[in-house]
């Protein structure tokens, strides 16, 4: 009995089998998930708790930072996670030391009271916030 070589890619005959795995469509989908992943993180981000926020006439760009939300029952979120206001100083000043600018954007519900409000504002500028905004909704039509 003779021996056999295997068929090669090689083969000048054309009898041998060329398997080849062609990664085009693959980095497709991962392009695509990519995308999808990048949009739904930037819409997630924006939700949360529901909080009314107050109206503003005034209307301006929303700064890049650090967010804390202060729903209307009185609980606390450092950029979306529940905090406990014992904790809010190093979690906080966590949340500061990774972010690209140092500023905290207070999502306060129109029923917050202002001593709550400011107290965040203390705890945000000891932990070394150089800047602090407020973030408001635009009135609706007929609202002055």
């Amino acid at each position: 009995m003779a021996a056999r070589s295997l068929p090669s890619g090689d083969d000048a005959d054309g009898d041998g089998i060329v398997a080849e795995i062609n990664i085009t469509p693959l980095t497709d989908i991962f392009l695509v998930l990519l995308i999808i992943f990048m949009v739904t993180t930037s819409v997630v981000s924006n939700q949360g708790k529901e909080v009314d926020l107050p109206s503003s006439a005034v209307a301006s760009t929303t700064p890049s930072g650090v967010s804390v939300t202060v729903t209307a029952v009185g609980g606390i979120e450092v950029d979306g996670v529940e905090v406990a206001e014992a904790n809010l100083p190093s979690v906080l000043k966590a949340a500061l030391d990774k972010a690209r600018e140092k500023i905290v954007i207070l999502r306060g519900d129109k029923k917050v009271l202002l001593g709550q409000a400011v107290n965040i504002l203390d705890i945000a500028q000891e932990a070394g916030a150089q800047g602090i905004a407020l973030a408001t909704k635009p009135p609706a039509p007929g609202e002055s």
